[in-house]
């Protein structure tokens, strides 16, 4: 008779076990594409084989369409980009007619990033998705620098952290619950703790930092907007240390991002402390960076004998 250990055994893939669990979701690999970097995941689907991803975090979705920021939208900097696209999307009720039908394809784990200039906002994001079938968990996205209102004027404070998560814990009644974080080292142990006291499954560490990029040529700024959010491998350090740090704070899991490129990054964000991450920036370069990410971290694990990846959140020397 076969022990419940051997079942396991017998469970797991040929091959280093690549699978996570962030909260109630079980993930086949800890690679998620980004909201914002890889549309609603369907314009991509002739290019890479989405079934291979751990999961697809969609563009941003807020109760009523919205055009987003003025072009330009993007700029290069050192070592990474800065963008300010406004959140435009199409609105949650055409995401729900239009998409999710042909997201519903696929074998990976689609999370609804939800946004709102008011809590009412994303509490109606919710509501909507909530009579949807095919979405696997929502993302809520109380962190991004480039709009007007919304965005990081609830993820700077925890005390609105908390109203709000609070709000959308209430509404989100079927489907696990992500924050994703402004990047703060002073305020995201903080705004973490205070989504997990009022009922987080997970966070998200973290969002594009706030910058500027000036053209002296013309002493205004290279984006349409004023101001954007930096990404890329020249925020990958900071990021880092925010998991580090958030990871001493809370018990649920936090998936990070920020300048993932190789195996080693994702690597070094696990053993950090993140049980998954999100792969945004890279998807500029090359549409199928997330794909290529997991043949990379397979080989990876091999090489280093490293047979369960989920080993290695938490697992930081200090």
């Amino acid at each position: 008779m076969s022990s419940p250990e051997s079942a396991r055994i017998a469970e797991r893939p040929a091959g280093a076990d690549l699978r996570v669990t962030v909260g109630s979701l079980r993930l086949k690999n800890p690679i998620i594409a980004a909201s914002g970097t890889f549309g609603y995941g369907v314009e991509f689907s002739h290019l890479v084989d989405l079934n291979r991803l751990g999961g697809i975090v969609v563009k941003g979705l807020s109760a009523q369409p919205m055009a987003g920021a003025p072009a330009p939208r993007m700029a290069e900097t050192a070592s990474g980009m800065m963008n300010a696209i406004g959140l435009q999307n199409m609105g949650v009720r055409a995401f729900v007619a239009d998409m999710l039908p042909k997201l519903r394809q696929y074998d990976t784990a689609i999370i609804a990033n939800v946004f709102g200039q008011s809590i009412s906002d994303y509490v109606q994001v919710i509501e909507v998705l909530e009579d949807a079938e095919g979405i696997s968990a929502y993302e809520l996205n109380i962190s991004c620098p480039n709009v007007e209102r919304g965005g990081m004027e609830y993820g700077g404070d925890p005390a609105l952290t908390a109203e709000v998560v609070a709000a959308a814990r209430k509404a989100a009644a079927n489907r696990p619950l992500w924050v994703k974080l402004s990047p703060s080292v002073w305020t995201t142990p903080a705004t973490a703790k205070a989504a997990e006291g009022e009922g987080a499954d997970a966070v998200v560490v973290a969002n594009t930092h706030p910058a500027l990029a000036i053209d002296p040529s013309t002493r205004r700024s290279r984006l349409g907007n004023a101001t954007g959010g930096l990404s890329g491998p020249a925020i990958k350090p900071l990021t880092v240390r925010l998991i580090y740090e958030v990871n001493r704070v809370i018990n649920i899991p936090i998936i990070g991002l920020g300048g993932i490129e190789k195996a080693e990054d994702v690597a070094e964000y696990m053993i950090a402390g993140a049980t998954a991450v999100e792969v945004g920036t890279a998807h500029f370069v090359d549409p199928r960076a997330s794909e290529r990410l997991i043949a990379r971290l397979e080989r990876w694990c091999e090489d280093g004998k490293v047979f369960v990846i989920s080993e290695l959140t938490g697992s930081f020397q200090a």
